[in-house]
């Protein structure tokens, strides 16, 4: 086993053939000795191979985690020191940019322009929870006579941070930034799919001076290492991003030894453009809002409300630009759109399309498996526009996740809430107008997390991300996400000069 905090950074490379758990602060092979390997979805061809974890593994990286926590300094650092880390991740991060920027794109097949966006923001995730750890801090409380009473935040434990494949270093940071920062232990078990850079990222913590056992990587099945994560009663604490079933499925199981559980889950989002809105901006933010990705985002706003007076000169822009969209060569910067994830994913795409044609949807452009050149074999999909739809159509009721986006039009705003709201998803929303009055009055009345106003973009460090409904419950991406990895203790003193006596015995 090779120590990954002796060595010298030259000699952990980003890219290599094979990549390793990590465990306690080591390179490790899975017990079962296996493999799995990793693709590269716009080109079908391997990446590298993979250590597969099994559950015999997840139990040796919990109880370096436990250890850590129990045992360990990490908890006890004061929190400047910790910040201090969290900084010095950040700054190696910046320091191997284009590394792990050809990274993300081997391992995901997204576009150049969107690795570089979320490489940015997994670093400005650590920098961002350095400066908030230093200010969160508990309270002091008036009490009756000679009572005395403060709070303090304490780590809540070892917590088990399972990864989507869609943002496999953002979301990694997401979890880990503001996990480490409380003074928690984790282990991250990321996506099969899209294990590279979350394996790279722990590297980097302990070449960062995190203690060993502090960050633990778990790869494997989430059936098998999974599950274990999440039943273990060693695990304090269990966040999830994925699908909404899945997050079901997590709860209950977490449920049996009352775990703190973080959930973002699924969504299909609502774009509403009012009448009165700035129509080219409406069709760039509507372009990046549901194309952005390749569509594979959990907020992506596929449900896209059009007021009947704009309809035609809304259309007419937003086909016209979505049929400039270039598939193509993720390294290049002018690609906007990269590739699916998987052939599985692209079935699944192709399949939600294909039920909209026979339930009577017309496809304005795309609607198909997308040939590119060079890229033959990998997994592409056009960009898919469809119109003639109706809330009872499986494409408008269900998360595609994928490059496709059903518009509807409609008459007046008290109907287009009722239709926005109209969905058992609830994580993101837009809205386009130029009164500021009604959009403080609808933002107001849309049941979910995320309002964007005039703005295609989400989320920055310090913003709120969750979702009401069946898109899960916590906030990750702020100051509050510290309270969700951390305990409040109260301390009541008395300082009277009188003894107290109840009871009057």
């Amino acid at each position: 086993m090779s120590t990954v905090k002796e060595q010298k950074m030259e000699k952990l490379e980003t890219k290599r053939e094979m990549y390793h758990l990590i465990i306690n602060g080591e390179r490790v092979e899975s017990v079962s000795g296996e493999t799995f390997t990793t693709y590269n979805p716009a080109t079908g061809e391997p990446v590298a191979e993979v250590a597969k974890g099994t559950k015999e593994d997840a139990e040796r990286a919990i109880q370096a985690a436990r250890q850590a926590f129990d045992y360990g300094k990490w908890r006890h650092f004061p929190v400047n020191k910790r910040a201090r880390i969290l900084n010095k991740i950040a700054s190696i991060m910046r320091s191997r940019f284009n590394e792990l920027v050809e990274l993300e794109i081997l391992d995901t097949g997204k576009a150049l322009t969107a690795a570089q966006g979320q490489v940015m923001q997994a670093i400005e995730d650590f920098e961002f929870y350095a400066s908030a750890i230093v200010g969160h801090r508990g309270t002091v409380n008036n009490m009756p006579g000679a009572f005395h009473n403060f709070t303090e935040k304490e780590p809540v434990g070892v917590c088990a941070q399972i990864i989507p494949w869609n943002y496999p270093l953002m979301m990694a940071a997401w979890k880990i930034a503001p996990a480490i920062a409380a003074g928690c232990s984790v282990v991250v078990k990321p996506a099969s799919l899209t294990p590279l850079t979350c394996i790279v990222l722990a590297e980097i913590c302990h070449e960062a001076g995190v203690p060993e056992g502090v960050v633990n990587v778990v790869t494997g099945s989430g059936s098998e290492v999974g599950n274990y994560l999440v039943e273990h009663p060693f695990v304090d604490k269990v966040a999830f991003t994925g699908s909404t079933p899945v997050g079901k499925n997590i709860m209950e199981k977490a449920s049996k030894t009352l775990k703190r559980v973080t959930l973002e889950l699924g969504g299909k989002s609502p774009n509403i453009i009012f009448e009165d809105a700035d129509i080219d901006a409406a069709v760039n933010g509507s372009l990046f809002g549901i194309f952005y990705n390749t569509g594979q985002s959990c907020e992506a706003r596929s449900r896209l409300y059009v007021h009947e007076s704009v309809y035609d000169q809304f259309m007419e822009k937003f086909v016209e630009k979505t049929k400039k969209l270039k598939l193509g060569n993720p390294f290049e910067q002018d690609t906007h759109v990269g590739a699916i994830i998987s052939r599985e994913q692209l079935e699944v795409v192709d399949g939600y399309v294909k039920s909209a044609i026979e339930e009577g949807a017309t496809i304005v452009t795309g609607g198909k498996e997308a040939k590119v050149e060079g890229f033959e074999n990998g997994f592409w999909y056009e960009p898919t526009i469809i119109a003639d739809v109706n809330h009872q159509m499986k494409v408008v009721k269900e998360e595609i996740f994928g490059p496709v986006v059903v518009v509807m039009k409609f008459n007046d705003e008290k109907e287009v809430i009722k239709l926005a709201n109209d969905s058992k998803y609830g994580l993101g929303s837009a809205i386009w107008t130029k009164d500021h009055a009604r959009a403080i009055r609808v933002a107001k009345q849309i049941q979910a997390g995320i309002v964007m106003i005039n703005s295609p973009f989400s989320a920055f460090p310090g913003t709120p991300f969750g979702g009401y409904k069946q898109s899960g419950f916590g906030r990750e991406l702020c100051i509050e996400t510290l309270d969700l990895y951390t305990e409040t203790k109260s301390i009541l003193s008395y300082y009277g000069s009188r003894p107290l006596n109840p009871f009057g015995v």
